[in-house]
């Protein structure tokens, strides 16, 4: 039996034999929502974990939003239970369950949510970094903003195109707009349209930058804001030629992932992923 889980910044959420568990990231510690579980279901063999965090090797380096009880969770639960445990960063997993999915050998998954996410695959291989913390695109140097990024430095991309920036633009604005795309487009506050032009150019700076490094046969969009603007998509296509190197994007299709649990999907398939 093998248990899945979707380890993000808001929820804990799980998968075993078609049961779900769901608890708060900083309510319970991430080994404590396991063994929970493992109390209920005892013929559990492996684990795989999309991680909203920074991982290495099975241990959990750096997480802003998840509270973490074992670092070293890999080793505790093989020690503990005989029970081999496999963890990745999120977009990771996303990009795994998208290449999956769409059959491809070379993929990236850029996700748009709380912070700006990447995942890439190149010739069937995860893109991983010296210290499995490649692909960190939200951290590439933009331009200044007035506020700091949740890792400290005040110009991340991240800033511009992310739910948590438009919320920092928003109270830095003074704005009483809801902090979503489709309020910011429809207020009429001239700096609500300040904040959605930033966000659209930095989209399409982050797709070009992604493309032109990377040349994935597909560039999959996805996470919440991208769900909940799905009009981003074509707004990218029309505009990446002026953001990405043109001979590479012959070849380059750009879609919306349809997967609705990408990185709990990719969690599920870690065990098989070399």
């Amino acid at each position: 039996m093998n248990l899945a889980i979707d380890a993000g910044g808001t929820n804990l959420r799980a998968s075993v034999k078609n049961i779900t568990y769901r608890e708060k990231s900083n309510k319970i510690g991430l080994a404590s929502f396991i063994e929970g579980i493992l109390g209920k279901h005892k013929n559990i063999k492996t684990i795989g974990i999309s991680y909203a965090g920074q991982v290495e090797d099975g241990v959990i380096i750096d997480s802003p939003n998840i509270k973490v009880d074992i670092k070293n969770i890999k080793e505790y639960f093989k020690a503990k239970y005989d029970i081999s445990l496999f963890i990745e960063n999120d977009l990771t997993c996303a990009v795994i369950a998208e290449a999956s999915e769409l059959k491809s050998k070379n993929i990236c998954a850029l996700y748009v949510g709380t912070g700006l996410g990447l995942g890439a695959i190149d010739h069937e291989k995860v893109i991983k970094g010296n210290n499995n913390l490649s692909c960190e695109i939200g951290h590439i140097p933009y331009k200044k903003a007035p506020f700091r990024c949740g890792c400290g430095r005040d110009n991340c991309i991240e800033n511009f195109i992310s739910g948590a920036g438009i919320i920092k633009w928003i109270d830095y604005y003074n704005l009483t707009c809801s902090p979503t795309l489709e309020a910011l487009k429809n207020d009429e506050n001239p700096d609500s349209k300040k904040i959605l032009k930033e966000f659209e150019e930095a989209l399409f700076f982050a797709a070009g930058t992604t493309i032109t490094l990377f040349n994935p046969e597909i560039l999959v969009l996805g996470g919440g804001i991208i769900e909940a603007n799905p009009y981003l998509v074509g707004k990218i296509i029309s505009n990446i030629d002026n953001f990405a190197l043109k001979p590479i994007l012959k070849n380059c299709k750009i879609i919306k992932s349809e997967l609705q649990d990408a990185s709990l999907i990719g969690a599920s398939l870690l065990k098989d992923i070399k």
